[in-house]
């Protein structure tokens, strides 16, 4: 069985992220983690882009699939921020039992809101063709 290649963007992204949360859980803080913790408002910045960015690339990696809850919402989430957002919600709350975190409600929300933002600015990749004596085409975002 062959990983469809849109996938390796959003598996490579969660390996980064998830040695990202091992340092953290393991209190290596490098250089990466003391420059955002002098950056007003870092941390929470930084938890809405690595969140945002994951939703993105997974959305991407799974064809932008959404998710049609009980038939009868007008709601249709992406499939892949329901599970970045889950992702997100368990690593929060499980730092409620590592000794060297700290459970940060404002985290989460700053999980949520690159999540949200992402998917409220929904986008797919479509190739439009300039002209037909050009082979010049335009990647460009949109439904």
């Amino acid at each position: 069985m062959t990983m469809d290649r849109k996938m390796l963007w959003p598996f490579g992204f969660f390996i980064f992220i998830s040695y990202i949360i091992f340092l953290a859980d393991t209190a290596d803080y490098n250089f990466a983690f003391r420059v955002v913790g002098h950056i007003p408002y870092g941390d929470k910045i930084c938890h809405a882009l690595l969140y945002g960015m994951m939703a993105f690339l997974l959305n991407y990696g799974l064809g932008f699939r959404k998710l049609h809850l009980f038939g009868v919402m007008a709601i249709t989430p992406y499939m892949g921020s329901v599970i970045v957002l889950v992702f997100a919600t368990l690593e929060e709350c499980s730092q409620y039992y590592i000794p060297s975190r700290t459970f940060d409600l404002w985290d989460l929300v700053a999980d949520f809101v690159g999540v949200g933002l992402v998917s409220l600015r929904r986008r797919r990749y479509s190739t439009v063709s300039l002209s037909k004596k050009s082979d010049l085409c335009i990647r460009h975002w949109g439904e």
